[in-house]
C-alpha cells in the first residue's frame, strides 16, 4: 500500500488523477478499509514508495518509518532509489539502510521509461548493488516491458525481484496469451516473485469482476506457485476503480481452491518472507559471505 502527504512531498502524477486520489492518504484513512479483516488476525503493512519527487525519496521513507514507530502497523518500506545512476547510487543505498531501519526494498519506477532503459548497463549496475544490502527490487512495469524485465532479472541473479501488479497486463481476451507467455518466461527465473495486485485499475469497468480477472490470476498462481505469489492491495490507487475489500474478495476467490497453507502463503507468508527487514539483513549477510 501507499501513503502520501502533499504538504510534505511533491507528487506530479497526482495532478489530474481525479477526486478519488487528489487528497492525502494516511493510516487513519486505511483503518476503515481493514475493518472487515478484524477477525482474521493481526495485519502488517508493506509501504511502497508513492512516486514523490525523486530527491524526496529518502525523506519519504524516513517519514513512513516515523509512522511505524508511532503505532502504524508498517512491517517494511520499499523506498525509491536512483538505480539508473549505476555505482554512483551506492552512497544513497548505504544511507537508506542506515537511516531507515524498516527499509527492505527499493522501487525505481520503470513503467513509463523508453525501450532500452530497463536493460541499460547503468541500471543493471545499480540494481546489482542491492544484493550487498539484501534489498529487494519492486518492478513496476507495463506488459510490453516484460521481455526486457526478464533480461534484467536474469542478469542480476543475487537480487530478489518482485513483479508489481502482474506486469500491468492489458485486460482483453486477445492479450492474454502473449502476456501469459511472458509471465511464464519470467516465472522460470527463481529470483522473482509476483504481487497479485493492480488488475482493477488496469481493467475496463465492465471487467472488474472475479470472473473476468480470474484467468490472469490463475495463470500467475500456476506459473509462480503460491509460495512465490503475494497479495497486494495497491491501496489507495485502486480506489479510483474499486475498494480494498472488493480486490481482497477477488483474490480470495482465486485462491479458494488452494490448500490452507498455500492460501496463507499468498495472503501473508510470501510477503513476510520477502519484505521483513529481518530477512533483508539475513540476505545481506549471505551476499557478503558469498563474495568473500
Amino acid at each position: 500500500m501507499h501513503f502520501w502527504d502533499r504538504r510534505r512531498f511533491d507528487y506530479a502524477w497526482l495532478a489530474g488523477a481525479g477526486p478519488a486520489l487528489e487528497r492525502d492518504f494516511g493510516p487513519d484513512d486505511l483503518a476503515p478499509e481493514l475493518a472487515p479483516l478484524a477477525g482474521s488476525g493481526p495485519v502488517s503493512l508493506v509501504f511502497v514508495q508513492a512516486d514523490c519527487r525523486s530527491d524526496q525519496g529518502a525523506a519519504e521513507a524516513a517519514w513512513v518509518h516515523g509512522l511505524a514507530t508511532t503505532g502504524s502497523p508498517v512491517l517494511a518500506v520499499v523506498a525509491h532509489a536512483s538505480l539508473e545512476r549505476g555505482r554512483d547510487c551506492a552512497a544513497e543505498l548505504e544511507r537508506l539502510v542506515a537511516e531507515v531501519p524498516v527499509v527492505s526494498g527499493v522501487r525505481r519506477l520503470l513503467q513509463d521509461e523508453p525501450p532500452g532503459f530497463v536493460t541499460a548497463g547503468s541500471l543493471r549496475e545499480g540494481v546489482g548493488l542491492l544484493a550487498r544490502h539484501g534489498l529487494t527490487m519492486d518492478l513496476c512495469v507495463r506488459q510490453h516491458q516484460l521481455g526486457e524485465v526478464a533480461e534484467l532479472v536474469r542478469s542480476c541473479p543475487e537480487v530478489l525481484f518482485v513483479l508489481d501488479h502482474l506486469g500491468k497486463p492489458r485486460i482483453a481476451d486477445e492479450e492474454l496469451a502473449a502476456w501469459a507467455a511472458d509471465i511464464s518466461r519470467l516465472a522460470a527465473l527463481p529470483n522473482v516473485r509476483c504481487k497479485l495486485s493492480g488488475l482493477l485499475s488496469e481493467a475496463p469497468p465492465e471487467r472488474r469482476t472475479s470472473t473476468a480477472l480470474r484467468p490472469w490470476l490463475d495463470h500467475a498462481l500456476g506459473a509462480f506457485g503460491p509460495e512465490r505469489c503475494m497479495f497486494g492491495s495497491d491501496w489507495p490507487v485502486l480506489t479510483g476503480a474499486g475498494g480494498y475489500d472488493q480486490w481482497h474478495r477477488v483474490v480470495l476467490d482465486a485462491i479458494s481452491g488452494l490448500a490452507e497453507e498455500q492460501r496463507r502463503q499468498v495472503l501473508s507468508g510470501t510477503a513476510a518472507a520477502t519484505y521483513d527487514p529481518v530477512n533483508r539483513a539475513a540476505r545481506a549477510k549471505d551476499s557478503c559471505h558469498g563474495s568473500d
